[in-house]
C-alpha cells in the first residue's frame, strides 16, 4: 500500500512525496514560473492502459473515459480552475486528471483506491512538478478537513472558495458518497469546512435525473429533496455509454453542485433525511401512507393527521407531487412533535417491522408442535 511522506500541516505548502519501491521522489514546484502550464508529450490514456495492463473491474463498476475532448468538457463544467485547488476522486488511468492539469490548477489532490492506477498517476505527477499529491485510499473514509491549505477558507456567506471536487465516480459508490457529502454540506464540515466548495461529478443518467427532478416528475425521489434543499444542482450534459471502456449499460450524466448559503429546510440533516425517506417509502401510494411510518402504532393515525394538518399537506398527494415547501413544513412540524415527545425521533418503523416479523415467525414455528401434541392427546 502506498503511503505519503513529508505531509505538511494544514495551511502550509506541502511537498508531494509518493513512496516508490525503488526510491522516494520529492517533486518541488519551480519558483518564479508565471507562464501558462502545459503538460509535456505523454503516452495516450489507451497506451497507459496497455502499458500497465489495466483492466476495468466490473465489481468496482469501473469505466474508463479515453476521449480527452470529453474529459475537457467535464472539467469546464467546474468553472474557472486557473490557480485553483482541486480534489479528483477516483482518477483511474488519469484522463480527467490531464484535463484538470491543463486548466492551470495550483494543486491537484488525487484520491485513488485501486493500487493498479498509481504508477500511471505517478507519471502524471512527474510531468507536473509540484502540482500533484497522490493519496492511495478510500474517499468514503478519507478526512477532507486537512486536504487543502487553511488560507483558502471563506465564510459560508461569501463566494465559494477556490476549491473544487471533480470525479468520474464508480456507479457503486456515487449515491452513498453524494449523501455523505450532502450531510457534510448540512454540517459545514468535511470538504465544506473551507466554505461552499463546488462539486462536478458523474452519475448514471437515471441518478442524475433524480438529483435534479422537479415536483410532479416521476423521477422525483429522496435524492431530489436531499440535494436540492442544500445545493443548486445542475444536470450539465449526458455522455453516451459507448464513450466509455468497457461500455456501461447506461448513459452517464455530469452534475454540478454549489451549496446554498441558506438551506431550504433549516433542520438537522438526520431529521430531514428521516422525514424524506419515510415519505418516499411508499412512493406509489398517497403520501399519508409513508408519513404514518414516522409514528409508533399506538396513536399512529391521530399523530399522522395532526402532522399533515399542521403542515398543510394534502394526504392524497403522491410523494413525487410534494413541493420543497411541503417538505419544509413537514420537517418543521415533526421537529416540534419530537421536542414534545423525544421518543418519536428514535422510533424506527423498519426495525419495529422486523421485530414483529421475528415474533410472528417464532409463533408460527411453535404452533404446529402444539397442534401435534393436542392431536396425540
Amino acid at each position: 500500500m502506498l503511503g505519503l511522506a513529508g505531509a505538511s500541516k494544514p495551511g502550509e505548502a506541502f511537498c508531494p512525496v509518493v513512496l516508490k519501491k525503488e526510491q522516494d521522489v520529492c517533486l518541488m514546484a519551480v519558483p518564479g514560473k508565471v507562464a501558462a502550464f502545459r503538460l509535456p508529450p505523454l503516452p495516450t490514456i489507451g497506451d497507459i492502459i496497455k502499458l500497465y495492463r489495466l483492466k476495468a473491474q466490473k465489481q468496482l463498476s469501473q469505466n474508463f473515459l479515453l476521449d480527452l475532448r470529453l474529459t475537457d468538457k467535464i472539467v469546464r463544467q467546474a468553472g474557472e480552475l486557473k490557480n485553483a485547488h482541486v480534489c479528483e476522486v477516483g482518477p483511474g488511468p488519469g484522463g480527467i486528471t490531464r484535463s484538470i492539469l491543463s486548466a492551470g490548477v495550483e494543486q491537484l489532490l488525487l484520491i485513488e483506491k485501486d493500487p493498479r492506477f498509481i504508477p500511471g498517476l505517478q507519471m502524471l505527477s512527474e510531468a507536473a512538478p509540484g502540482k500533484v499529491h497522490i493519496v492511495h485510499g478510500d474517499i468514503l473514509t478519507y478526512k477532507m478537513e486537512k486536504a487543502f491549505p487553511k488560507h483558502l477558507t471563506k465564510n459560508w456567506e461569501d463566494e465559494p472558495p477556490d476549491i473544487h471536487i471533480i470525479g468520474n465516480l464508480p456507479f457503486s459508490v456515487s449515491t452513498p458518497l453524494i449523501i455523505k457529502w450532502l450531510e457534510n454540506v448540512s454540517k459545514k464540515d468535511g470538504p465544506f469546512i473551507y466554505g461552499r466548495t463546488q462539486m462536478t461529478l458523474t452519475f448514471q443518467k437515471e441518478v442524475a435525473e433524480r438529483l435534479t427532478a422537479n415536483p410532479g416528475s416521476k423521477q422525483r425521489s429522496r435524492l431530489s429533496i436531499m440535494s436540492q434543499h442544500l445545493c443548486t444542482v445542475e444536470n450539465c450534459f449526458v455522455i453516451p455509454g459507448q464513450a466509455f471502456v468497457p461500455k456501461p449499460e447506461v448513459d452517464v450524466a455530469v452534475v454540478h453542485f454549489t451549496p446554498l448559503v441558506q438551506p431550504k429546510i433549516e433542520q438537522p440533516f438526520e431529521l430531514v433525511e428521516k422525514v424524506v425517506r419515510s415519505v418516499f417509502q411508499f412512493r406509489r401510494k398517497y403520501c399519508f401512507r409513508g408519513i404514518e411510518t414516522l409514528f409508533p402504532e399506538s396513536g399512529r393515525l391521530k399523530r399522522t393527521e395532526q402532522l399533515m394538518m399542521t403542515a398543510n399537506v394534502d394526504p392524497t398527494l403522491r410523494p413525487f407531487q410534494l413541493s420543497m415547501s411541503h417538505f419544509r413544513n413537514l420537517c418543521n412540524t415533526y421537529r416540534k412533535m419530537c421536542n414534545e415527545d423525544p421518543s418519536l425521533f428514535v422510533y424506527n418503523y423498519r426495525e419495529d417491522l422486523k421485530q414483529k416479523k421475528k415474533t410472528n415467525s417464532l409463533k408460527s414455528t411453535s404452533q404446529p408442535e402444539q397442534t401435534e401434541e393436542e392431536e396425540q392427546l
